[in-house]
């Protein structure tokens, strides 16, 4: 079993949210405010305030009347309501015409969903330094020959306009930032089933309906009365911008719905996402359990019902049911984000710098912390040479206050991720097959792996991301020494198996007993057998290369020539044993002996990121994120 339940991380790191960034207490029990609840024949009039955890989300989304966004996610409306005079921006209604709204907008109304999404990997899509590194030398190893095949799930909105694939982030529409964004689900109302990433929004104003699994209540309430909710139902109506319906569409509901984008298969024929292919065959389709109920529901990665919450918060004040069934829109996974913490996760007040300004505000020196700013301005410390968008004292501490908005939420993905970890593996033993360990022998152990989630393989998801777990196995002797160790990495952060730069390097020792569940590529080359490969491009041997169409199907091979995938994973209740030897030339005294064990999680390997032209920074980060599953030692004798 797992660790953590639901909100282990949101319910402690609410409060400590609140008390690092200088929010005040907000008391339950306050009185009511005008206007700030809603009464039904079922439910008692509550406040905002009174729902779980309501500051942690209140505090993040963006505020309803959008005065912590900028101007171009504003509308005219809104900066009338703010008192601000003067000519309208150009941007001003950008969003209230635009036919692919802003989670910014969406975040006024439904500030849980919005503070959810924001870390999520569906938010991250867009911005992942590592997928645009990636995606970038695919195209130029293929000629270009990849097209959209990437951007078409990662930055849909993006690709549907017309933005060519190569455009920069920071020259792209603000909305494709977003990458899979409230619109890319809920403007989508045809079921495309297995397509390769070639869905189709509904475009449409943030006036046009959406579409939900089930009914809004509480939406009719709301249009029925704009004046007491302050909110327009069309561009000419004073008010804050809202959709006008909500519309059943089942199928957002149903597993069906992710697979346009979680089961695609690259031009050559391989499948790069095979979370589908794993979900059908699992025992959670056999049993009707949907991909919803483990990465939407109230527990990490399984599938134990979910929290609840009611449907919008309208100018503060509560919407339909506060009981009613919640969607977390974390969206629960073992992906992470490694970008600029000023960048990600999608925080409204960071807007107001672009991404090429952020980029250049040093994030891991202590730039806008109050005791080194006071510092700063006494002469204690010589200035850095500050970029001019950062020069002055009030936007490196407005800066670094978002940094610390967006590293609470980061902390609370960690534990997210942690839980839906351990809540779907598990570690026994170890155990001594050949009886007792002595002295002068050969030691043999092992340990079973199992997979207990009842959905996909451990590891699943993108292969081609090849996301990487192995077991870390260290015994201790007697004296406090390291005598034996497998799973251990190199000075660049990798397992030493064959890729390991380190070991190519001659100054490391292959990891001959290594328990790696990572899958590999392996390709058939011009001279040479079958080998390990980390970016497999089938290229014909002419000057100029591009991704080579088979001359047989790859239905009859079932892989495309000279390429195929080295599965490893472990599937649905499965498990593999992992078997250790230490040498007895190792076991020289007697005494208590400790065994220690941990699985490891890391969503990319060192030497890929090199390859594909990664910063420092990014593989910083991605070592930072990497975590410990099921850690745990015992002891035992030797004789």
């Amino acid at each position: 079993m797992g660790l953590f339940g639901p909100f282990v991380g949101r319910v402690l790191l609410g409060a400590a949210t609140a008390a690092c960034l200088g929010f005040g207490a907000t008391s339950l029990a306050q009185a009511e405010e005008p206007g700030n609840s809603v009464q039904t024949a079922d439910v008692a009039p509550i406040l905002a305030s009174d729902l779980p955890n309501y500051e942690y989300y209140a505090r993040f989304a963006p505020k309803f009347d959008g005065s912590d966004v900028p101007d171009a996610y504003r509308t005219q409306w809104d900066q009338m309501m703010l008192g601000e005079g003067g000519a309208a921006d150009p941007h001003i209604d950008v969003l209230k015409e635009s036919p692919f709204p802003s989670a910014a907008l969406c975040g006024r109304c439904h500030p849980r969903i919005f503070t959810e999404w924001a870390s999520s990997n569906h938010a991250y899509a867009s911005i992942s330094p590592m997928f645009h590194k990636f995606e970038q030398a695919i195209n130029l190893l293929s000629s270009g020959t990849i097209g959209s095949f990437c951007v078409r799930c990662h930055q849909q909105v993006g690709t549907q306009q017309g933005e060519p694939r190569e455009l920069p982030l920071w020259e792209r529409s603000l909305v494709a930032r977003e990458g899979i964004t409230c619109i890319t689900c809920h403007r989508v109302n045809d079921a495309f089933g297995k397509v390769n990433g070639e869905r189709h929004i509904q475009p449409g104003t943030i006036f046009e309906p959406v579409y939900n699994s089930g009914g809004a209540p509480g939406l009719a309430e709301v249009l029925g009365d704009t004046d007491y909710y302050k909110v327009a139902t069309d561009p000419e109506q004073e008010g804050y911008p809202i959709h006008v319906a909500s519309e059943v569409f089942e199928t957002i509901g149903e597993s069906e719905f992710c697979v346009s984008c979680h089961q695609v298969t690259v031009n050559l024929g391989i499948k790069l996402e095979v979370v589908w292919d794993q979900y059908r065959d699992s025992p959670a389709h056999d049993q009707g359990i949907t991909c919803q109920e483990c990465h939407m529901g109230k527990i990490p990665g399984e599938a134990k019902g979910y929290d609840t919450w009611p449907v919008a918060i309208v100018n503060g004040r509560v919407v339909g049911d506060p009981d009613r069934r919640h969607s977390n829109h974390a969206f629960y996974g073992p992906g992470y984000p490694i970008a600029h913490p000023g960048i990600f996760p999608f925080n409204p007040r960071s807007l107001k710098w672009s991404i090429k300004e952020w980029l250049t505000f040093d994030y891991r020196a202590p730039w806008g912390e109050p005791a080194w700013e006071d510092k700063l301005a006494s002469g204690e410390i010589a200035a850095p040479d500050f970029p001019d968008v950062w020069a002055s004292r009030e936007n490196r501490e407005e800066a670094r206050y978002i940094i610390g908005q967006n590293e609470n939420l980061l902390e609370d993905k960690k534990l997210d991720r942690l839980a839906v970890m351990e809540n779907g593996s598990r570690i026994d033993g170890p155990f001594f097959d050949d009886g007792p360990p002595r002295t002068g022998e050969d030691f043999s152990f092992r340990y079973r792996v199992t997979n207990v989630d009842l959905g996909h393989n451990l590891p699943s998801g993108s292969l081609g991301a090849q996301p990487e777990i192995w077991l870390n196995v260290v015994l201790i002797g007697p004296d406090g020494e390291r005598v034996f160790e497998s799973g251990y990495i190199d000075k660049y952060g990798d397992m030493v198996d064959l890729h390991s730069l380190e070991l190519a390097e001659g100054t490391i020792e292959h990891d001959d007993q290594l328990f790696n569940l990572q899958t590999k590529f392996l390709t058939t080359n011009v001279k040479g057998t079958d080998r390990e490969m980390y970016l497999p491009v089938n290229f014909d041997v002419d000057q100029l290369p591009f991704l080579r169409p088979a001359n047989v199907p790859t239905t009859v091979l079932n892989h495309p020539p000279f390429v195929r995938m080295e599965g490893r994973s472990i599937p649905p209740l499965g498990y593999r044993d992992a078997e250790y030897t230490v040498p007895s030339e190792l076991m020289t005294k007697p005494g208590t002996y400790k065994l220690q064990v941990r699985m490891r999680s890391r969503a990319e390997p060192i030497y890929f990121m090199k390859f594909v032209g990664a910063t420092i920074d990014m593989e910083q980060n991605i070592n930072a994120w990497m975590i410990d599953i099921h850690p745990y030692a015992v002891e035992f004798e030797v004789e």
